[in-house]
């Protein structure tokens, strides 16, 4: 099975694919979707839309994975990351493969053993658990691929995180 991660952001969308038999993952190749911020705002939600598409394409996952969105404190970041992440799911719809979302915490719990576990952890795990020899960069990149392997992970439990 193929797994397509998306860690949703604005400015920088991680994005990851991960092949799994089940027992064995393998990193196919990780990235990060970017819009600069001098960019107007319809212009960067189209070109998350393209890429997303592209994506999809290039990559043919059987299933979609996304970071579920965890604000505490700043609105105005939480509703243009809401509107990257709608461009993300308008796209994946479009290209009709199921798509699951797990919480932070779900994703660093499955990759760390740990729910609070700092970035740097979950990065390290990811790269120990696919043998790469250095970490995964941009940091959104490697979320994205922690939620593909925590996907690849969930094994029969998966409905339960299926998008309704």
């Amino acid at each position: 099975m193929r797994i397509l991660g998306i860690d949703p952001g604005l400015a920088t969308m991680g994005w990851g694919v991960v092949d799994t038999d089940g027992r064995k993952n393998t990193l196919v190749q990780a990235g990060a979707v970017i819009t600069p911020p001098d960019m107007p705002m319809p212009e960067r939600l189209h070109k998350i839309f393209v890429d997303v598409s592209g994506l999809l394409c290039t990559y043919s996952p059987d299933e979609v994975v996304f970071e579920e969105l965890f604000f505490a404190k700043n609105v105005t970041t939480a509703l243009n990351v809401g509107a990257a992440r709608g461009c993300a799911l308008c796209a994946c719809s479009e290209f009709g493969k199921p798509m699951y979302e797990y919480t932070p915490m779900q994703i660093k719990q499955a990759v760390t053993g740990y729910g609070k576990a700092d970035k740097k952890q979950v990065q390290l795990m990811v790269k120990m658990m696919l043998n790469l020899p250095d970490i995964i960069k941009p940091d959104d990149a490697a979320d994205a691929v922690a939620a593909a392997l925590t996907h690849a992970a969930s094994g029969r439990m998966r409905e339960q995180f299926r998008m309704k």
